[in-house]
């Protein structure tokens, strides 16, 4: 039962690793508005749902992205953030 004990912790985290090797870390690119964006957008989700809607995003589209996000969803997030979360989504990761 001891040697099971010392064995099962190592077990876990051999396959908890492997289970994540080959997976990309997804970063935003670099730009006036990065922090802004990820100081907001982080606290509820994961920032590839940016890049995964960025292949047909318009700034329209980001525009009511983000104020679902504020008045649907919740989010904490400025009248002034807000501005600056869209610029950034709009340069970096819009189709127009």
């Amino acid at each position: 039962m001891k040697m099971l004990n010392t064995l099962l912790p190592a077990l876990v985290a051999v396959f908890s690793t492997s289970a994540f090797a080959g997976e990309a870390q997804i970063e935003l690119k670099e730009g006036a508005g990065r922090d802004t964006v990820m100081a907001n957008c982080v606290m509820c989700h994961s920032i590839d749902y940016i890049q995964m809607n960025s292949l047909f995003m318009k700034r329209t589209d980001w525009q009511a992205t983000v104020d679902k996000m504020v008045n649907v969803m919740g989010a904490p997030i400025s009248q002034d953030d807000m501005s600056v979360i869209l610029d950034y989504l709009t340069t970096y990761y819009g189709v127009e």
